[in-house]
């Protein structure tokens, strides 16, 4: 069903395409029970309806959407109460990167804005002038931004307690990842560069020089082999716990660089795509057939979610992070505060919380944006094509429009404004993220 709120215009030149165009039904609109999203009526402002119209219009005009792509498109816009646009709203449509909306929400509720993935470093024997008479064993704790730096500071952690030698091997147990490589054995190689500063590679010469100045190079020499292990040794001796950054640093970053490897770690920490799924549908109140994964991340066209759906998530995940202290800026990048990332070259009206979807033939964009006239404006746009950098330019004049019609607010509201007036860069390989139990 295609759908679109003052659709007179465009009704004609869809149909000249073929398209049947049915009425807006404001009673078709699923009803949010105790929900702040409840929506209740359909909006009648012109003016709205017209920068929706010019945009689904020009999608056609310029000739970068074939009319057989009309029903691949989708767009769903709401203030409060107040639906402003539904084409294809409800239908479930390969989302993309907006996948991680759902994996953000359901590891927020989960875990809880603070909670810290721990990865434990043990010994199987004594430390002798220097020199650990056994192996090293680490066992993840599902960290999915365990990168060089950390290593980097973790060795130098073992320097301070007097190890400088591993008589043994290195080995990982659990669920340990480092630089998004997810394959232990490759990750415990990784690491055991890292831990010696006289193997070190270029790119781990280069994260060191971003770190502080006078950060120690660690020198943790280890004689054996990087070996997996199921289950822990009972003569493990527990050295240092470290711990990941707070959460919802890590899905800030996440979000910030679309990082599919963390989302899928984020995911599966909480039960797999298939809790993530039903978690998220619950959680925003939607039907569960309008979230389709089959995944984490968004990779793959079968991700497939409705418009309505992603606005109903982030307004799920405001909700949680308020109730947590936090909001949606602690999580997702703000356009003219945040520099990196997806964020990059893109042309979106400043103060709009965003997260952006691309594969090789989608393009999507969701968010909320505030207005002065109509307060919060949430947002989901899905774009199907082989114009995906058109896709992204025209996305952005939609939202530079609605800003422009529905004026700019003087302050952004401060229930989606960043707590700092400056933008704040997690810090990686932090001496005091590790603990430490034992020198023995």
């Amino acid at each position: 069903m295609l759908e679109l709120i003052g659709s007179g215009l465009v009704s004609m030149w869809l149909e000249m395409a073929g398209v049947h165009l049915k009425p807006f039904n404001p009673l078709d609109l699923l009803t949010w029970q105790s929900s702040p999203s409840l929506i209740v009526a359909p909006d009648h402002n012109p003016a709205t309806t017209v920068v929706v119209q010019n945009y689904l219009q020009q999608l056609v005009t310029s000739k970068i959407m074939p009319a057989n792509l009309l029903a691949s498109q989708g767009i769903w816009i709401q203030s409060g109460p107040i639906l402003m646009a539904n084409y294809q709203g409800t239908s479930p449509l390969s989302a993309a990167s907006l996948t991680k909306i759902a994996t953000s929400l359901v590891a927020l509720k989960t875990w809880g804005a603070d909670h810290q993935f721990e990865t434990l470093v043990s010994a199987t024997g004594p430390v002798q002038n220097g020199v650990l008479q056994g192996d090293l064993v680490i066992t993840g704790g599902g960290d999915p931004l365990f990168v060089w730096e950390e290593a980097i500071t973790l060795g130098n952690t073992l320097n301070r307690m007097g190890i400088k030698q591993v008589k043994g091997n290195l080995v990982i147990a659990g669920n340990f990842a480092m630089n998004f490589q997810q394959n232990p054995l490759l990750a415990g190689q990784a690491l055991k560069q890292a831990l010696n500063y006289t193997s070190w590679s270029r790119a781990i010469t280069w994260q060191y020089s971003l770190m502080p100045k006078g950060t120690p190079k660690p020198q943790v020499k280890i004689a054996g082999t990087v070996k997996l292990q199921s289950q822990p040794s009972p003569q493990q001796t527990l050295l240092i716990r470290h711990r990941s950054l707070p959460l919802h640093r890590l899905i800030k970053e996440m979000n910030v660089f679309s990082n599919n490897d963390m989302a899928q770690m984020l995911a599966d920490s909480v039960g797999g795509y298939t809790v993530v799924q039903s978690t998220a549908a619950k959680l925003a109140r939607v039907p569960e057939s309008e979230i389709q994964l089959i995944n984490g991340s968004g990779l793959g066209v079968e991700n497939r979610i409705s418009p309505r759906a992603i606005c109903a998530m982030f307004m799920a995940i405001q909700r949680e992070a308020l109730s947590q202290g936090l909001n949606l800026a602690d999580l997702f990048p703000v356009s003219g505060f945040d520099h990196r990332g997806t964020l990059h070259a893109r042309h979106i009206p400043a103060g709009t919380i965003i997260k952006t979807g691309t594969l090789n033939a989608v393009s999507s964009l969701a968010g909320v944006m505030p207005t002065r006239d109509r307060g919060l404006v949430w947002f989901a746009i899905i774009n199907h094509g082989p114009y995906v950098s058109t896709f992204r330019a025209q996305q952005d004049k939609l939202l530079q429009q609605l800003s422009k019609t529905l004026q700019a607010p003087t302050v952004i509201p401060a229930e989606i404004a960043p707590r700092s007036a400056i933008e704040s860069l997690p810090k990686l390989g932090a001496v005091e993220r590790n603990e430490i139990i034992s020198r023995s």
